[in-house]
């Protein structure tokens, strides 16, 4: 049966009550997070700068293993922050709580987004499509960890131990260090939704896997950049993000000759007039 036709204030008012329920997931995430505040913030934002975190651990056991004294395993850091003004704690306990909870409920907003188109989509294309709302969950919660796993520890060891000068001390902002944290989090696991993103781009034809092909050195030099932007400027930790990101190019590139093939098998099985 065909489905009924939606006029444009139809589809309007359905993107309107997606658009609530998914806002509403997140408040209420986020109010749930907000009322445990203390427990995350000791534990999950500001757990970079407790000597024991797993990340430190690990390097410090592998530098030990093959007998190179490491400075992973005598950290120290000043673990106060300053909050410069009387509504600053608040303000960043609820900026955070909201943050977190579009985190936590990314994967109920994909659902919400599916609903949305999916009535638009034809029934091969549903079907061909269902691993959406997975595969897009799952690579988010992967570059969310390889943030906080990876990039984080790295970058936090290194800006509070980096200094020009003996005469001036690192006293950081509360503020500027849950933005680094969110906003790294939340920068990297975007990064990591590229193959979806492909997926779409070639779906609608802006993307061919000869174009992934012939700009992949340019595609390689932007990650190198990028890479500078939201790592410590070290070579090293260039290359620990550039590596897994290559890789997610490289897999757009055979989602997109998927993509294709798959397009064209359509083409040759399609009935001719």
């Amino acid at each position: 049966m065909a489905e009924k036709e939606m006029s444009f204030l139809d589809h309007l008012e359905e993107l309107r009550w997606h658009l609530v329920r998914s806002f509403t997931a997140i408040f209420v995430i986020a109010i749930v997070i907000f009322f445990n505040i203390n427990f995350v913030f000791n534990e999950v934002l500001l757990a970079h700068l407790k000597p024991d975190f797993a990340t430190y651990q690990f390097f410090c056991k592998v530098f030990t293993s093959i007998g190179i004294d490491s400075s992973f395993c005598a950290i120290k850091f000043k673990q106060t922050l300053q909050a410069l003004n009387p509504t600053q704690q608040l303000m960043t306990g609820i900026w955070s709580s909201l943050i977190l909870g579009f985190v936590v409920a990314f994967p109920y907003i994909l659902w919400e987004f599916w609903r949305f188109i999916a009535p638009g989509l034809h029934e091969s294309e549903r079907k061909k499509s269902r691993g959406f709302i997975f595969t897009s969950s799952l690579l988010f919660f992967l570059g969310i960890l390889f943030s906080y796993y990876v990039i984080l520890p790295m970058s936090v060891y290194f800006f509070y131990n980096f200094e020009i000068s003996d005469a001036i001390e690192n006293n950081f902002k509360l503020e500027a260090y849950i933005s680094l944290i969110t906003n790294t989090l939340l920068g990297v696991a975007v990064f990591f939704e590229l193959p979806v993103v492909i997926f779409f781009l070639t779906k609608i034809g802006l993307i061919t896997p000869e174009f992934l092909r012939k700009y992949r050195k340019h595609a390689f030099v932007v990650v190198l950049i990028l890479s500078a932007i939201i790592t410590p400027p070290d070579v090293a930790s260039q290359v620990i993000v550039s590596v897994p990101i290559m890789i997610l190019y490289e897999m757009s590139i055979y989602v997109s000759k998927f993509v294709i093939k798959q397009q064209q098998k359509n083409v040759t099985k399609s009935p001719r007039v």
